[in-house]
């Protein structure tokens, strides 16, 4: 899982892309992030920050080089296209045409360089009517399906604490792109143009509902109304005695059968997945029982059980659990001069992935290193600078 000879441009910010690239860089590909000379990237200024640094920033930029660069110069093209003459692969994700006006184009860029893996993301892709339409996580999740499946027992929408669609776009390109590399390599098949869609990306993810979505069937399915949703106790959330919540998971009978067995109620064995009034008969009984007891206790009395059983934490709870220190999932790197915790890469290898190698860059902290190693001098970089290309 090395990508040590990989160069990438990455023209991306604020969270979706800036994620995909860093899986890259965590892999140990040479990520070089362009950002404009006045603003760079959004995500740099946005609060929560960290020692001056916004913290969405120094969550998805580790790793990376920084160099700043007017791509509405014609200079600053002229940089760019001579950085892309030796770039594996270009990650952008300005709105569709964008790439096209400032002539940076994966067209343009195939003349320079055939064997570059160009890849675009976007809100809704390349094509289609929702093409130039601006969004966030939130509209590609609703128009998903995702939002409207996604229900409280009120029946009220509930917006995730997680922004799936735009992790799930960084996450599929990522994928893609290295898939490219890999045919490149064994195929010797040359560069390829990549577009990836957000709306896309989370509407795959519904493929483990599929037995529910309208692709089999004539209905939309309903929140609270699918067994991945709540529609049987067996599987639905539940308020205990000191107002926290836990998690029911029994969807197969030998793990309902024991939680029967460990709450003292064998005689609902038979009722796993029991329809209308009987079914809200149980899901009362379960309701009841669980708030009899601490949040803390329930997990003392069933963690260890094959149940499919877990507590509800919250996000603090979460990275400070003792399977997530076990495995090193949370390390550090240094960002302006602090130790910052940092989120690792989730997967592990027998060939070590070192993804705490380094923090944050700052903006255009690597401009002038990385322009001397496709050859510029310091008088041309000098001229750069001083008419703002750089």
């Amino acid at each position: 899982m090395k990508l040590n000879r990989v160069k990438v441009l990455d023209l991306t910010r604020l969270l979706p892309g800036p994620f995909g690239t860093m899986l890259l860089a965590d892999l140990g590909a040479e990520v070089i992030k362009i950002e404009d000379p006045e603003v760079g990237d959004y995500a740099r200024y946005q609060e929560p920050s960290i020692e001056g640094m916004g913290a969405l920033f120094t969550m998805v930029n580790r790793n990376k080089k920084s160099i700043e660069l007017d791509l509405n110069s014609e200079k600053g093209k002229e940089v760019f296209m001579k950085l892309a003459e030796e770039a594996d692969v270009i990650f952008e994700q300005f709105r569709p045409g964008v790439v096209e006006k400032l002539g940076i184009d994966y067209e343009s860029v195939k003349k320079t360089n055939p064997e570059t893996i160009y890849c675009s993301l976007s809100g809704f892709g390349q094509d289609g009517p929702y093409r130039d339409r601006v969004g966030h996580d939130l509209n590609y999740i609703s128009l998903a399906g995702l939002l409207d499946i996604t229900r409280s027992e009120g029946n009220d929408p509930a917006i995730p604490g997680f922004p799936i669609a735009d992790m799930a776009g960084g996450l599929f390109s990522a994928f893609a792109i290295v898939s490219a590399l890999l045919d490149r390599e064994l195929n010797d098949s040359g560069g390829e143009y990549i577009d990836v869609s957000m709306l896309e990306a989370v509407m795959s993810l519904s493929s483990g509902s599929l037995s529910w979505i309208p692709l089999v069937q004539d209905e939309a399915p309903k929140g609270r109304e699918t067994l991945l949703t709540g529609k049987y106790p067996c599987y639905d959330y539940y308020e205990t005695k000191d107002k926290r919540y836990v998690t029911l998971a029994a969807l197969e009978p030998k793990f309902w059968e024991n939680f029967c067995e460990a709450i003292g109620k064998k005689d609902l064995k038979d009722k796993h997945y029991s329809e209308d009034e009987e079914r809200e008969k149980v899901r009362k009984i379960i309701a009841k029982k669980f708030k009899s007891r601490t949040m803390e206790e329930w997990e003392e009395v069933l963690g260890e059980k094959e149940i499919m059983f877990t507590p509800v934490k919250n996000l603090k709870e979460a990275y400070q659990d003792e399977q997530i220190k076990k495995r090193g999932f949370i390390g550090s790197v240094q960002t302006n001069g602090q130790k910052v915790k940092q989120l690792g890469f989730p997967a592990k290898s027998s060939k070590n992935i070192d993804e705490f190698r380094d923090g944050s860059p700052k903006q255009g902290e690597h401009t002038k290193k990385v322009l001397k190693e496709i050859g510029y001098s310091c008088e041309e970089i000098e001229e750069l600078a001083e008419t703002g290309v750089i």
